[in-house]
């Protein structure tokens, strides 16, 4: 099933018609739906074929190594050997035309040689003319030429050898023409062949001279070059005389060009004809540069010497092209190498193994890098770990948030003349400030606020410490065989500081401010242990309940005072911590107990969550920012 996943639509197709293809031909279907069907078939192979090479492809290069390989193919190498490639094309060809060069002017020089015999033999006395003839017949073509024939026309006629029937066609007779040179083509018995031949008239002489082409005049025009042809009329080679090759680099060159020759018969038509010569290298060279001798060596020709020269330069050329590649891919070696360690790193980092580390290499921008990476998974590793540290820390503090959100009070004790609420805002997770409700006997109730100094588990923890303390004493105080009498503030506050400073470090203190309600009375009678002072809204005057001792924990025996204030009807007391008075704006300037006394004014007759809510509200616009800077707390007491 995975196979036939991994195969595009385009190869089912392609698969299909093959299989529908065969089916066709073997039960004998008709020839035009079996060519439309494997037209079909091949063009879907052929896409599917492009598809499995890209991909193929894409999957070879994937990794940097084979891509930088590639690249560097295509940069280097490739473009090296196109240029070899059309140098060795190019040079092949042009020696190969050079060769039928050679063998043309060869052929052009001996057919004026022909002529200029012909042209002296017109032109002799009558009484040499017969001499002339038999010292040619004498001569004869020689051994490169049999077949040659000539007839020599005027007071006396002439031929070699004396049975030839060679007569000069009407159609070249009328032409006029008083020259004539060159090759022609001869049907005889009804076969082509290829002649050179030449003819003159000149005083009421005429004299015509035909030599047959053969491919062993052909061969001797430029000797030792190689085999030379006139296509189609020569027909096939039967020997080679194409020279062996002298080293592994001399190679075989062919050389062609077209050539137009007029038939015997007709002036008019012509045969179109193909000049090849099939040689080689070392051949065509010695024959361009066949003189021996040099100032220092006789025994070297200058072909030799050039071909030498062309090898040496070529290998030498060849050495520098193996040293780049060499050295190009080692380089892309020494980077893919860098590069591999990187990956491999990445994977273990991807797993969690901030252990690993990469060897480093060399003191290169790629050792740098390395260096740089096992100092970053050095850095995971640690950050892992403070990382682990702080989610353990965030879940303890959420844990002991969970644990003073349980301290605060839930509910207010109930009184007829007393509406109290409370509110505390914690900058963090745990908060240092504290505020509690108690219920006493006959209907009375106490309150308090504190601020304990610093931030932090340790702050809370401390504020846990005084809240117990006070519960206690005042829980104490409540089952004092069972006659109830209201203790003094001042001496509770004295106890929760010599507690405080007994069991604490020196640095630990809170301000503290500490009230019990009569309701009777309606009194409440307060000790304020260096807290700041409430406000005590009074028709529309506000009164401040200033500190009557210092802050608890500080000091062993500090003294501490407490007062007391009738409470009236419509009277409202704010109790606060630092934190709504203190938060500064962008330009560093608190709130201050100015701003938070106007509103206290202003929304006077609101209710208490209002008044709570407004307030912390203008803090947050005060200082512009989402984030508490310190711990806000809020009590409002108000006389109903």
């Amino acid at each position: 099933m995975d196979i036939w996943r991994r195969i595009s639509r385009v190869g089912l197709t392609f698969i299909l018609l093959t299989v529908a293809f065969l089916l066709l031909h073997f039960l004998g279907a008709s020839f035009a739906l079996q060519i439309v069907v494997g037209l079909l078939m091949i063009i879907f192979g052929l896409v599917a074929a492009y598809q499995i090479a890209r991909r193929v492809a894409r999957k070879a290069i994937w990794r940097l190594r084979n891509r930088l390989i590639v690249a560097y193919l295509f940069i280097a190498v490739v473009p090296i050997v196109l240029i070899l490639s059309l140098v060795i094309f190019a040079g092949k060809g042009i020696i190969g035309q050079v060769a039928v060069y050679l063998v043309d002017t060869e052929l052009s020089r001996r057919e004026r040689f022909l002529q200029g015999e012909v042209s002296a033999l017109v032109r002799l006395p009558p009484d040499n003319i017969e001499s002339y003839v038999k010292r040619f017949s004498m001569r004869g073509p020689g051994p490169e030429s049999p077949g040659t024939e000539m007839v020599m026309k005027g007071e006396k006629e002439l031929r070699y050898p004396p049975d030839s029937k060679l007569e000069v066609p009407e159609a070249w007779h009328s032409r006029g023409d008083r020259q004539l040179a060159g090759l022609i083509v001869r049907e005889e018995r009804a076969k082509a062949k290829l002649y050179v031949w030449a003819f003159t008239a000149h005083g009421g002489n005429t004299a015509i001279v035909v030599v047959p082409v053969t491919h062993e005049l052909l061969a001797g025009l430029v000797p030792k070059l190689g085999d030379v042809n006139y296509t189609p009329v020569m027909g096939h080679i039967q020997n080679s005389k194409v020279p062996q090759p002298t080293n592994l680099f001399d190679f075989s060159v062919s050389g062609v060009i077209p050539v137009t020759v007029p038939k015997w018969e007709s002036s008019e038509s012509v045969n179109e004809l193909l000049l090849t010569v099939d040689t080689r290298l070392s051949a065509v060279l010695s024959i361009l540069f066949g003189q021996k001798g040099t100032s220092f060596n006789k025994d070297f020709t200058w072909s030799e010497l050039a071909m030498a020269v062309f090898l040496g330069v070529s290998g030498l050329f060849l050495l520098l092209e193996l040293i780049s590649l060499i050295a190009g891919i080692q380089l892309s070696r020494s980077i893919t190498g860098s590069i591999h360690e990187l990956y491999e790193g990445t994977l273990h980092v991807k797993k969690y193994d901030f252990s690993y580390r990469i060897p480093v290499k060399g003191n290169d921008q790629l050792a740098e890098l390395t260096t740089s990476f096992n100092s970053m998974t050095d850095n995971l590793g640690r950050l892992i770990v403070v990382a682990k540290e702080k989610e353990r820390l965030e879940s303890e503090l959420s844990i002991a948030r969970e644990v003073q959100n349980q301290l605060f009070p839930k509910d207010v004790p109930f009184t007829k003349t007393l509406e109290l609420k409370g509110v505390c805002h914690p900058a963090r997770m745990v908060s240092g400030d504290y505020y509690d409700f108690m219920a006493l006997p006959h209907d009375s109730l106490a309150f308090a606020i504190g601020d304990v100094a610093g931030k932090g588990i340790s702050a809370a923890l401390l504020m846990a410490t005084i809240q117990s303390t006070m519960r206690t004493q005042i829980n104490t105080a409540s089952a004092a065989n069972g006659n109830y009498k209201q203790p003094s503030v001042a001496f509770l506050v004295s106890n929760l500081n010599r507690q405080l400073y007994a069991n604490t470090t020196p640095e630990k203190y809170a301000t503290f401010y500490f009230a019990v309600y009569d309701e009777a009375l309606h009194a409440l009678t307060y000790t304020n242990a260096g807290h700041l002072s409430p406000l005590l809204v009074r028709d529309g005057n506000v009164i401040l309940l200033e500190p009557t001792g210092t802050v608890v924990g500080a000091f062993q025996f500090a003294v501490y005072e407490e007062r007391t204030v009738s409470l009236e009807h419509g009277d409202m007391l704010v109790a606060y911590t630092d934190g709504l008075v203190e938060p500064e704006n962008a330009y560093g300037e608190m709130y201050g107990e100015e701003r938070l006394t106007e509103l206290c004014l202003k929304y006077n007759r609101a209710d208490s969550s209002e008044i709570i809510a407004r307030a912390m509200e203008a803090v947050v616009q005060w200082t512009g920012s989402s984030e508490l800077q310190d711990d806000m707390t809020m009590v409002v007491a108000r006389r109903i």
